[in-house]
């Protein structure tokens, strides 16, 4: 295998490299930005100019990566740990939009329009995120066509999930709404329909609208009756026909 090129390596150390691993002495972290999906395509040209201008930042868990408001002044991408995006209600609930997982870039709405940040983001885990400036994440955007490319694709495909969400949370049902979140979050692997870097109970309900109880006690019963199994941080869908039928019953 080839190893990427030296231009896509971004080497963290000393105190910094404490920080973001929470280690007590000194150690380097190297981050390949070419494994980040949007990057993957930069030229080495391109790619010189974002090693030059990205900044890596660690995050404790529950810390605000992102705070609803703010300044759009850079695109950020998740490089270790679990994310989630959150709306805070006007009786201060937090509601959960959807999870961040490693390579997935967050805040582009902000800063291809230059508003403020539409929500919140926090950390579920201990994580280390990329930001790039804001200029340079628009040169890239208007000059970069596979960037272009992974940037509509990725509009596209979020427009479509909001708008599955959305019909999600209409469901009064609480037992089918989770039913659904199962159904709207799956991915295929090995033959297998899975749920990586499965949420703690709280944050589904917090996604969902409903208690951490109401997850605890339809995830046992799906467990109960065959339909899933748990693992850490993962659910395999043992019947993905019960499962479906569930939702749509």
């Amino acid at each position: 295998m080839t190893a990427p090129p030296k231009t896509s390596l971004i080497k963290v150390s000393g105190e910094q490299a404490m920080a973001a691993m929470q280690a007590g002495h000194a150690i380097d972290v190297q981050i390949h930005l070419r494994k980040i999906p949007l990057l993957s395509e930069l030229t080495d040209e391109e790619m010189l100019k974002v090693r030059a201008d990205i900044r890596i930042r660690h995050y404790a868990k529950r810390d605000v990566v992102l705070q609803k408001g703010a300044t759009g002044d850079s695109l950020l991408f998740l490089v270790q740990g679990q994310l989630q995006v959150v709306d805070i209600t006007e009786d201060g609930r937090a509601i959960g939009l959807r999870m961040l997982a490693p390579g997935d870039f967050f805040g582009e709405i902000a800063v291809i329009n230059g508003t403020m940040r539409s929500a919140s983001v926090v950390a579920t885990t201990p994580v280390l995120v990329a930001l790039l400036p804001r200029a340079t994440a628009l040169h890239l955007f208007s000059h970069s066509p596979s960037v272009a490319n992974q940037m509509l694709r990725f509009l596209a495909a979020k427009v479509q999930r909001d708008s599955e969400f959305r019909a999600l949370l209409s469901i009064h049902n609480t037992a089918k709404r989770i039913y659904g979140f199962l159904e709207l979050v799956k991915e295929k692997k090995d033959n297998e329909e899975v749920v990586e870097n499965l949420p703690t109970h709280q944050d589904i309900a917090n996604m969902i609208n409903t208690s951490r109880e109401t997850v605890t006690r339809t995830l046992l019963a799906l467990t109960q009756q065959g339909i899933i199994k748990k693992g850490t941080h993962r659910l395999v869908i043992v019947d993905p026909e019960a499962l479906q039928k569930l939702a749509q019953s």
